[in-house]
């Protein structure tokens, strides 16, 4: 009887871990969108709720060194759109760096930007070979070479190894996908500054989208931008001067800890 009553509760223990388990695995892969949320103009702005019990656990960043007045300025690289040059024209005279999160096929077809913004000391940095949602890829196998094909290809282009930065394309993430991330050594970029800048269609006005920016400067702040955006290049060097006059100053997010 003792024997059998000590089966039955190992068997039910059992059980109630695994029942525990399930709510906690399907919590860990949940597909999730990043956003900040905003605590008033020019305030450091927080991170979704919905990450709060485990975006500590990984090296995961949507802001840099909140104690001082500095901007890391992204741009994402989906295709290009004839800004880029001006873009990296504009960087160059305002001495400024930035990081160029890319994709397969923008390294395929701009090899020459590439080259560029790596001999300009920009950052040029993993944004997945496909730009697929993170959180739906659970085979380490094909997550992985996510990452892996777009490295592959940086360094056929400079002859380095890329950078270990990653930004979740359409910033879709779970933890699964922040584990999955820090595993393959990367550090993951966020963003605590964007705005809609990304449909070549409807391009915000430009004196819209400089207030937009520029009355949301904060501490620490990592700015996403597109470059496919005909308003940011027209903007950008008032936008970085602005900054500046406002007492900012612009890092590499190389210097993120």
């Amino acid at each position: 009887m003792k024997k059998f009553i000590k089966i039955f509760l190992i068997f039910f223990l059992s059980l109630v871990s695994f029942v525990t388990y399930i709510p906690t695995l399907a919590s860990s892969t949940k597909e999730l969108d990043w956003y900040y949320a905003s605590n008033g103009k020019g305030n450091i702005p927080s991170h979704p709720k919905e990450c709060k019990d485990f975006i500590a656990k990984y090296p995961a960043y949507f802001l840099g060194n909140t104690n001082e007045k500095v901007i890391y300025l992204t741009f994402d690289q989906g295709y290009e759109n004839g800004y880029t040059p001006i873009i990296l024209d504009i960087l160059k005279e305002e001495n400024v760096p930035a990081a160029f999160f890319v994709v397969k096929p923008y390294l395929k077809d701009c090899p020459n930007l590439i080259k560029r913004m790596v001999d300009e000391g920009h950052l040029v940095c993993n944004h997945s070979a496909r730009h697929p949602s993170m959180a739906k890829i659970h085979d380490d196998t094909k997550f992985k070479k996510e990452f892996e094909d777009v490295e592959v290809l940086y360094k056929e282009i400079t002859g380095n190894d890329m950078p270990k930065l990653f930004r979740p394309p359409m910033g879709k993430y779970s933890e699964e996908v922040l584990d999955k991330t820090t595993k393959l050594g990367y550090k993951t970029i966020f963003w605590s500054f964007a705005y809609k800048d990304w449909i070549v269609d409807e391009q915000p006005n430009e004196d819209f989208a400089f207030k937009k920016i520029t009355e949301n400067f904060h501490p620490g702040e990592i700015m996403l931008l597109h470059s496919v955006s005909k308003t940011n290049a027209k903007i950008l060097k008032s936008v970085i001067q602005d900054a500046k006059a406002k007492g900012y100053t612009f890092k590499s997010l190389n210097e993120i800890q």
